[in-house]
């Protein structure tokens, strides 16, 4: 029987399937990783810790402009584009691409992976 731990990792890896991904992770929402497939070069604890926080901040701005629920957090830097999506009260999907990476089927793919990371953890 797979933990919860195998679970999430093999949701990180079907992610990385679709292309261009550089490496996911399934964050707490207090910024401690739960799940990671990221390269060994990047601080999983900041990225976390940032994560978090950036989803954070974007949350209180639309509670702010009340207009709704936050479906995502996208930031495109000089040599990547980063996704951060809720998975529920507990968790966010945070994902890493290359420049080129479809970002439209990231999104979709980022999307089932988020329903089935809530099953996992139980949100």
């Amino acid at each position: 029987m797979e933990t919860k731990s195998e679970k999430l990792l093999a949701e990180l890896k079907k992610l990385a399937n679709i292309g261009n991904i550089e490496g996911s992770a399934v964050v707490a929402r207090n910024g401690l990783i739960i799940a990671s497939d990221l390269p060994r070069d990047v601080d999983e604890r900041r990225l976390g810790a940032m994560s978090a926080t950036m989803m954070g901040a974007v949350e209180t701005a639309a509670i702010t402009l009340n207009k709704g629920q936050i479906k995502r957090v996208t930031a495109e830097i000089e040599k990547a584009t980063l996704v951060a999506m809720g998975a529920g009260k507990k968790a966010i999907l945070v994902a890493s691409a290359s420049p080129d990476a479809n970002i439209g089927m990231l999104m979709v793919e980022m999307e089932d992976r988020v329903k089935n990371i809530r099953e996992i953890i139980g949100v």
